[in-house]
């Protein structure tokens, strides 16, 4: 529920990070979506889209706004975070998450604002910006994704095996021999079959296998097949991820690339970690290429995460640098 005014202002005389407003805001399909703003409601509207698909927005994403300029949205998008129902994959689809965004726009009354998102956040960042184009103020992109199916194959059949060999093993040890040539499309099917028996263990070693893709330095870089049976609760992000993957993300082949002339006009900043493995600086390359008003600021020494070296702070500088054009 939305807390009272004084509440509120109470809350960021302490922490000027906390939550103005925090809801569930009813959009279609019985969708619940929650919502909160942080900064200051006269600030430069921006709204922030989380990772995934299927992760959540975190109180550490609110940190990427300075409060004292901002009004800034973040929203769990349909089945993720607290959002109801939660891990819904009905009536969820990428249309679907760009009119929830048109909604919480409305309801904010903003006439734009600043988009923000990371990894799948940009898919969905550039998706709602080449539908909405007259409602964006600005851009910051951070790993760009672009949603296709060959982009999740090449992290996972390319770079895999070249970077991380026996972890590729462990990854296709988990599939039958006749299954390996072709062990993404193989693992969806495993993680979206009812079976917990079939579901589970896919689901944990594809959550542990791209977290190891997507650190610099990652802390693990084997699956403990010890913890595949494991009782303690399944990741959320493989099932959407799988979901969303296996349908092309509810794109045509290519369709941010081929649409890209709908940004004209929006002045984009895209950050690329230089060691990339999920989304290497080619794809914002490519996207570049085909959005005159962007530019790539290049992170030495960092991968695919927003905590990887540098990472974090390039994205704070890119929202504060957009928003020095924002009219308020």
């Amino acid at each position: 529920m939305a807390p009272d005014a004084d509440a509120a202002r109470s809350a960021n005389r302490a922490d000027p990070f906390a939550p103005l407003t925090s809801e569930m805001l009813a959009v279609t399909n019985g969708h619940e979506i929650y919502v909160e703003s942080v900064g200051r409601p006269d600030g430069i509207p921006a709204v922030y889209l989380h990772g995934g698909p299927g992760s959540g927005c975190q109180p550490d994403h609110r940190r990427l706004f300075d409060p004292e300029r901002f009004c800034a949205v973040l929203l769990d998008q349909r089945g993720c975070g607290r959002s109801r129902p939660k891990g819904s994959r009905e009536h969820n689809t990428l249309p679907h998450l760009i009119a929830d965004m048109e909604a919480v726009r409305e309801k904010f009354g903003f006439d734009r604002w600043l988009v923000v998102g990371g990894s799948w956040g940009a898919t969905l960042a550039l998706a709602y910006a080449e539908a909405h184009p007259e409602r964006v103020s600005g851009i910051v992109l951070r790993a760009t994704f672009l949603g296709t199916r060959a982009e999740v194959e090449a992290g996972f059949t390319v770079r895999l095996p070249q970077f991380y060999p026996a972890l590729n093993e462990d990854f296709l040890s988990l599939l039958p021999p006749e299954e390996r040539n072709r062990p993404v499309e193989a693992y969806w099917r495993r993680i979206l079959d009812p079976d917990p028996a079939v579901h589970g263990p896919a689901a944990r070693a594809w959550h542990d296998t791209e977290r190891t893709l997507s650190e610099h330095k990652p802390a693990r870089t084997r699956i403990d097949q010890a913890l595949l049976n494991s009782t303690r609760p399944l990741p959320a992000t493989p099932f959407m991820e799988a979901y969303y993957f296996s349908n092309d993300s509810f794109m045509t082949p290519d369709q941010l690339l081929r649409n890209a002339d709908r940004l004209a006009g929006i002045h984009g900043i895209i950050i690329q970690g230089r060691y990339d493995l999920l989304c290497p600086p080619e794809t914002s390359q490519a996207l570049a290429k085909v959005w005159p008003g962007s530019e790539i600021r290049i992170v030495e020494e960092a991968g695919h995460s927003l905590y990887d070296p540098g990472v974090r702070d390039a994205v704070m500088r890119a929202i504060a640098d957009l928003a020095s054009g924002t009219p308020r």
